[in-house]
């Protein structure tokens, strides 16, 4: 099976795809499949995840950049590669390229984590800063190909990027013949595409569901619209799909072969990343934990046994501390209250103990005097807590207004 092809959309075949997995033999690895008893027993069928995270250079981008710099010829080879991404692409080109014995370079964002600028330099790219948001920095980087002759290397609008992606949904048939339903993040769309030309080829009943994060889901409108459609400003945390435009390549393959595609909210996202952390004790950026989102919001809705595609795991430790905090209070794990108190010696250590029988962490405490709105003997608290979920929240409130505490917000 392929999907219909033009003169603009080269067609792809399951072949590509097996193509594809020859040549990345040895280099990346078959990812491991975890079950998952939680999102089993959500979903009430078998679910299992597709470690991508685990990938070399921590995502599926390897896969497509290898298959991609491997069908350069010697003499675009010697003009060396330039690509243009804020993190996975930017490792995935910069490795491949080193493997290759091709010169690389790599354009990233001023304000790109330093954790992937490092990485990125330490697989063997020259790293290059430029424009604080992608669209820019993608612009310097053809602008560098036009210039020096470099072959730019497109994240996921090339056939050579589909096919090499596509390997992921071969794994999944071997390692999970019995799969129904596959359910995987999409930015530009490359790694959905593939995945869809490889198991539909096979198995063309398996449901393939795609996702998107609510802010930059360029893929419904482009869909109702039949035709590739850009979001002015795309915004959501989980900037590996974070794409303001499908690719014209992976949106003609996705509209003919994609079942479905969902979007999730930033809180959906938070919280899944936190129960892959938790429940499965992997990393997980947020564009990985995506499908993992799709599958909480509404998990009767996936017809088992289940594979999501945990895409990547870089993710920078700073966003990790934002988002498992965001996680935590989505999932009703942190209570914020304010308390008026009679300001008298002892009083924050009575609430205090007070909080320790309750079981409550405090996790950071105000204490403030000096405002209008407080009688001379008042004192207001502002307390943030960790808890163990929306009962125990509300289990700790119920028992601070039984010893007596005014808790105004």
């Amino acid at each position: 099976m392929m999907f219909r092809a033009t003169a603009r959309h080269p067609a792809l075949i399951l072949d590509d795809v097996r193509g594809a997995q020859k040549m990345l033999s040895g280099v990346a690895r078959v990812t491991a499949l975890e079950g998952s008893r939680h999102l089993s027993e959500l979903v009430g069928a078998p679910v299992h995840l597709k470690c991508e995270n685990l990938q070399r250079t921590g995502s599926f981008k390897l896969r497509g950049a290898y298959v991609r710099i491997s069908g350069l010829t010697p003499v675009e080879r010697a003009a060396g590669v330039v690509a243009a991404s804020a993190g996975n692409h930017a490792q995935g080109v910069a490795l491949a390229s080193t493997l290759l014995g091709v010169r690389s370079t790599v354009f990233m964002p001023v304000g790109a984590p330093l954790p992937k600028v490092a990485a990125t330099q330490e697989y063997g790219a020259e790293v290059r800063l430029h424009g604080q948001v992608v669209d820019e920095t993608l612009a310097a980087a053809q602008q560098y190909a036009e210039e020096t002759g470099a072959v730019f290397i497109h994240p996921f609008d090339h056939p050579d990027i589909i096919a090499g992606q596509g390997t992921v949904g071969l794994e999944i048939l071997e390692q999970c013949p019995e799969v129904r339903t596959i359910v995987v993040g999409i930015g530009g769309g490359g790694l959905a595409a593939g995945i869809a030309v490889a198991v539909k080829a096979l198995r063309p009943d398996i449901r393939i569901v795609g996702v998107q994060a609510e802010g930059a889901a360029a893929y419904p409108p482009s869909l109702a619209a039949g035709r590739p459609v850009s979001l002015d400003n795309p915004v959501t945390m989980a900037d590996g799909i974070k794409v303001g435009r499908p690719g014209d390549i992976p949106f003609a393959v996705i509209e003919e072969l994609v079942d479905e595609v969902r979007t999730v909210t930033e809180d959906e996202l938070s919280s899944a990343l936190l129960l892959c952390l938790e429940r499965a004790k992997l990393v997980v950026e947020p564009a990985g934990a995506s499908p993992v989102a799709a599958l909480l919001s509404d998990p009767k809705a996936f017809r088992g046994p289940v594979v999501a595609v945990l895409s990547g795991g870089n993710v920078d430790p700073l966003l990790m501390q934002r988002v498992l905090r965001h996680g935590m209070s989505a999932a009703g794990r942190y209570l914020s209250l304010r308390l008026r108190l009679t300001d008298r010696p002892g009083a924050l250590a009575t609430l205090l103990a007070a909080l320790t029988v309750a079981d409550a962490n405090v996790l950071d405490i105000g204490h403030v005097r000096t405002d209008p709105r407080l009688g001379l003997t008042e004192v207001e608290v502002d307390l943030h807590l960790e808890t163990k979920g929306p009962r125990h929240c509300e289990e700790v409130e119920a028992a601070l207004r039984r010893d007596g505490y005014r808790v105004i917000g």
